[in-house]
């Protein structure tokens, strides 16, 4: 087996990446969205997944109008309502 000894002689290391909760969580809101009630609320994740969008082409679709705006529940809890995400979808998917 081969190992890749730097300049230190110690082997390198391989970087992994760690999923935090947050990422772990979505795919269950994800999962479950079309039993949610129009009245939930999901975060930013679901609707990169739900999209198909980046993090960056999210805001870019709120900005022009594509995507509803977000609802601030909190000082750091930013949300988009279920029922305006399914009718932006319905709407995109109709054109």
């Amino acid at each position: 087996m081969a190992r890749d000894i730097r300049k230190t002689g110690k082997p390198a290391r391989t970087k992994t990446k760690l999923k935090s909760a947050h990422h772990r969580a979505f795919p269950e809101a994800l999962r479950n969205f079309d039993s949610l009630p129009n009245s939930a609320n999901v975060r930013q994740p679901v609707v990169e997944a739900l999209c198909g969008f980046s993090s960056a082409t999210v805001w870019r679709r709120v900005n022009d109008g594509g995507l509803p705006r977000p609802h601030k529940l909190s000082d750091r809890v930013t949300a988009w309502n279920v029922g305006e995400l399914r009718g932006a979808l319905a709407r995109h998917r109709g054109q």
